[in-house]
């Protein structure tokens, strides 16, 4: 069983703290994801579970163990970065079995951990070939059997797919997923990637700033974000935030919510278009219209000034210059308060 938990973790630079007390907990074999800006402090918790770091404070257990004071080496962790960090003079086997040599593992059992994550991995036909002759989504694989080889306790991701195109992302999102399945392992993942998050994570952990904004599934996130900052990056496009008094002629639905409403949320694949028996009704003014098959993603200004976008089937195509009618179901809506935090 491996697991991990971090109590109260801190990490200051001089006399800049940039993680604060962070507490969290990964079951086995749980794929936890760490999402949020660029400097919001998720690498670095990364790298302070890797043994890279040194925690200021705080605890890093693995497997009920405190490992603050172990060595990288021997915390049973294996990372895979975001730039591959392969050797280009070696090959594909060379690249893999490199760790295992240094730790003087003998060459039969080092074959044989090798050709089975190759196996695994679809890397099995290019063991002899140097990573130069290989593409972005075979390095990452390599680098990836380059941690399986290992066995490790926990497997830890630093923003790996971010040097891919999106074609091969998204492919190689569903290759990880399956590998997680297969291998049963616990991995800590890093992104700033939303989409990676919602589609890989059994949990998620929001980050802003060093600390953790809120922590639950996927879709925990998605219905019940507990302020602004979860509510606008969880979701793509993002939650669209409306002041309560663009509702302000439409007194019905203005009384059904909580007294504490500053803000409302209302995801843009929340709208339809308005039929004319429509209680509720937001009239938009379409600057720019997106056709994406399926559907069409909509930006425009409301009669009140606010900005929106909104998601809609191209059963009607609409233009831009066009003023069209939204309506949604009240009870879908996000209400916050003045702070930016959910109202009950």
């Amino acid at each position: 069983m491996s697991t991990l938990q971090l109590k109260a973790v801190q990490k200051s630079f001089n006399k800049t703290t940039v993680i604060h007390g962070v507490d969290l907990e990964a079951a086995h074999g749980e794929f936890v994801v760490f999402v949020g800006p660029s400097g919001c402090g998720k690498s670095t918790l990364l790298r302070i579970i890797a043994g890279l770091e040194t925690a200021t404070d705080g605890q890093v257990m693995i497997d009920d163990a405190n490992v603050v004071n172990v060595s990288a080496a021997h915390r049973g962790c294996a990372m895979v970065f975001q730039s591959y960090a392969l050797y280009p003079h070696m090959s594909v086997y060379a690249n893999m079995a490199f760790g295992l040599e240094n730790l003087n593992v003998p060459a039969e059992q080092i074959k044989q951990k090798v050709t089975e994550a190759a196996a695994l991995l679809r890397l099995d036909g290019l063991l002899e070939r140097r990573p130069t002759q290989l593409s972005g989504g075979q390095r990452q694989r390599v680098a990836i059997g380059r941690a399986i080889v290992r066995e490790p306790k926990i497997f830890l991701f630093d923003e790996p797919l971010s040097n891919l195109d999106a074609e091969l992302r998204v492919s190689m999102r569903a290759e990880l997923r399956d590998l997680h399945r297969r291998l049963g392992s616990t991995m800590i993942y890093v992104t700033h990637d939303q989409v990676e998050a919602m589609t890989l994570a059994d949990k998620i952990v929001v980050l802003r700033a060093g600390k953790v904004e809120q922590i639950g599934t996927p879709q925990g996130l998605y219905d019940s974000p507990c302020n602004t900052f979860v509510a606008g990056f969880i979701g793509s496009p993002r939650m669209n935030f409306i002041g309560r008094e663009v509702f302000g002629a439409q007194p019905i639905f203005i009384k059904a919510l909580p007294s504490a409403t500053e803000q409302i949320g209302i995801r843009p694949e929340h709208f339809h278009l308005a039929p004319v028996s429509a209680a509720l009704t937001l009239p938009l003014t379409v600057t720019h219209a997106e056709y994406m098959g399926g559907t069409q993603l909509l930006r425009g200004t409301s009669t009140n000034g606010a900005q929106l976008e909104a998601v809609l089937p191209t059963a009607t195509l609409v233009s831009v210059g066009q003023t069209i009618n939204l309506t949604f179901e009240p009870d879908i809506v996000h209400t916050f308060d003045a702070a930016g935090k959910r109202c009950a």
